[in-house]
């Protein structure tokens, strides 16, 4: 049978009338979903996505970062750290993602030794006036690592120097990504040194007492305390996790560091509980790693 004119354009108009009512359906129900996207965000919501090729890299935290008695007893040696370090041997995160003749130009190192959560944010205000494409953290285990447990920094204080640090950096550079070490096992570098005489003679001289002290002792005091320091650390590094996960920009390495096994041939021959050239080469490797994988660790 014929369809008339009038009744073809009548069709017409109620075919596009639907689509239309589709079309507008859809963006309401796409501007109310709060479900997952494939890509791990929400539905609506184009976050910023993590550049695996950062192209320059300042570095904040504290001994490990600067390389503390890797090259000589008792002092710094910022050309072999793991962040911006130019040493060949290293192969230090900066020399990896930039290049070795790039690492001068475009990386800065602003750890201190000594430093604890408390002076993060004064370090993030020197590398935030670079506008780096990436901020590497390492911090933590002087907060650990006082002359006795109980002085140790609290867990609310160390969150609220790393929430603040984070603050800083975005307000003053927004665009920088952060890549955050988790804290080392500090009892597992106490195991590796404690049956050496040089080394306790070594540890006499201050460093970790909190973990440190009386290292041949077995007694339930010295366990306890030990014990003490290494479920604080743990502490610290969820506290690094859960605040860095508020943070789109913001990568934790998942307790990469905190679970290496570090033995005698990474750790500094002057007091076994500092990396040496190795163990800043294997932090290097870590951080490489989780800085250029497309998704974050789980």
């Amino acid at each position: 049978m014929r369809t008339t004119a009038p009744r073809r354009r009548a069709r017409r108009t109620l075919v596009g009338a639907g689509a239309a009512l589709a079309v507008a359906a859809g963006a309401l129900t796409g501007c109310q979903s709060d479900g997952p996207a494939p890509d791990g965000g929400h539905r609506g919501q184009a976050g910023p996505r993590w550049n695996t090729a950062p192209r320059s890299i300042a570095a904040v935290g504290d001994s490990i970062t600067r390389g503390f008695d890797a090259c000589s007893v008792l002092a710094d040696c910022p050309e072999v750290s793991w962040a911006t370090g130019n040493d060949p041997a290293v192969q230090s995160l900066a020399a990896r993602l930039l290049g070795e003749s790039e690492v001068p130009l475009r990386s800065w190192n602003y750890a201190v030794t000594g430093s604890r959560m408390a002076d993060l944010a004064g370090q993030v205000a020197a590398a935030a006036a670079h506008k780096p494409d990436l901020v590497t953290v390492m911090v933590g285990s002087n907060d650990a690592c006082r002359p006795t447990a109980s002085s140790m920094t609290s867990v609310a204080q160390f969150r609220a120097g790393f929430e603040k640090a984070l603050a800083d950096l975005r307000a003053a550079s927004p665009a920088s990504q952060v890549y955050v070490s988790s804290v080392p096992d500090l009892q597992r570098l106490w195991e590796q040194g404690k049956d050496s005489p040089m080394v306790r003679q070594v540890w006499k001289l201050g460093i970790c007492q909190s973990m440190l002290a009386d290292p041949l002792s077995a007694a339930a005091g010295a366990t306890a305390r030990r014990e003490q320091v290494r479920a604080r650390v743990v502490e610290y590094n969820e506290v690094l996790r859960e605040v860095c996960a508020k943070d789109a920009l913001c990568r934790y390495d998942g307790g990469a560091v905190f679970q290496y096994p570090f033995g005698a041939g990474q750790l500094s021959r002057w007091d076994w509980f500092h990396p040496g050239k190795d163990g800043q080469a294997r932090l290097a490797e870590l951080a490489h790693r989780q800085v250029t994988a497309a998704q974050p660790p789980r």
